[in-house]
């Protein structure tokens, strides 16, 4: 191979490498969101059972539901 084939890869394998590390950085930053995300959620879904449950008690308090 001549140098400059050899010179002409070696430029590209280091601009595959720079977009690599790019993707990583952005891979970590959209992991650490969808983790925020994913408590958000959880967080919702807890105070939703909760409401639940007290919906239940107050439809048969008022015997609005046939237990």
């Amino acid at each position: 191979m001549s140098d400059a084939r050899g010179d002409l890869v070696l430029e590209h394998l280091r601009a595959i490498r720079g977009d690599i590390a790019d993707v990583k950085t952005a891979l970590v930053e959209v992991k650490e969101r969808l983790g925020l995300l994913e408590a958000q959620y959880a967080s919702i879904s807890q105070r939703v059972d909760r409401i639940d449950g007290r919906l239940d008690r107050i439809e048969r308090r008022l015997e609005l539901v046939e237990v």
